[in-house]
């Protein structure tokens, strides 16, 4: 893990963003550092992998509340909606996470040629201790960003490594439906896409089913099964998010956010607003700022 530790230290100070995000080549690869305790975060995660290395985390799905620090993993094995915030972090010692999106195709490919293992839960969030195999393919993944001229060669390998040993660690049942072209998670996940990608516009529930390739009774539940939301309710989940996005990040008013994510009215915005980040848009956005520029 150390070795993980000093890779992820080195790219991340160099290639930090100001939101904390070091961005890098490899698709669905990122590195996190924060300098101190983060306000709430507010996400649809997609099914990913974050090895925390420096620090600590707690994230929080509906009911369930997952504490985690250097050492463990969180695994997100659905499209589910967090609220997630960093615990323990300074300038002295910063939280340090490395991130990657798991790949269906490569799980589906890695998985037709192991053994069979045993069924797991279906718990689409979970926690636990870092595996040594996954912590060493990570670093090596991370080294490799210093070569770019080798990217091209050998990133995917590694890749697929790291996914292979996920899959042959003690949750590799839970990460191997991702795989399953025919599964419930699979399908949903189609419908998921296309609320993703037109959230700001109104999506008829029946396209949704149909993309799924299920009737609308069967859709309803399956997709509240793999989500904890109702198609309607990830829709809205989604466009919040986004005003949120905006109003901070591109100085957005709570009108133009609001028509921009697809409300038209900006009333009804600001309710529903309020019930999920728990302060009205304008209030939120002002504290959110003031606990920045204090940072």
């Amino acid at each position: 893990m150390n070795d993980l530790l000093h890779a992820v230290r080195c790219y991340t100070d160099a290639h930090v963003g100001p939101d904390g995000v070091a961005p890098t080549p490899i698709a669905g690869l990122s590195t996190i550092r924060a300098l101190g305790p983060s306000d709430l975060a507010f996400a649809i995660s997609r099914p990913l992998v974050a090895l925390v290395v420096q620090g600590a985390k707690h994230v929080t799905m509906g009911t369930q509340g997952f504490a985690f620090g250097a050492g463990e993993s969180l695994l997100i094995t659905a499209d589910v909606p967090t609220v997630s915030q960093i615990t323990r972090a300074s300038p002295a010692a910063p939280y340090y996470s490395f991130v990657l999106e798991l790949d269906p195709a490569v799980i589906a490919d890695l998985a037709a040629e192991m053994k069979a293992v045993q069924v797991g839960d279906d718990a689409p969030v979970r926690t636990g201790t870092t595996d040594a195999e996954v912590a060493d393919a990570a670093a090596r993944l991370i080294r490799l960003l210093d070569r770019p001229a080798s990217l091209p060669m050998l990133a995917a390998q590694l890749v697929r490594e790291l996914h292979y040993w996920l899959l042959a660690g003690r949750h590799g049942a839970a990460i191997r439906r991702l795989g399953w072209p025919d599964g419930h998670v699979s399908r949903i996940a189609r419908a998921v896409a296309i609320l993703r990608a037109d959230y700001a516009r109104p999506i008829p529930v029946e396209r949704l089913a149909e993309a799924a390739g299920m009737s609308l009774s069967s859709f309803h539940q399956h997709f509240k099964a793999v989500t904890s939301l109702s198609p309607l309710q990830f829709q809205k989940h989604l466009r919040l998010i986004e005003a949120r996005r905006l109003m901070l990040a591109d100085g957005a008013s709570a009108s133009t956010a609001s028509f921009a994510v697809g409300y038209e009215s900006v009333p009804q915005f600001t309710r529903e607003y309020r019930r999920m980040f728990g302060r009205p848009p304008v209030q939120d956005v002002r504290i959110a700022r003031s606990a920045a520029i204090a940072a």
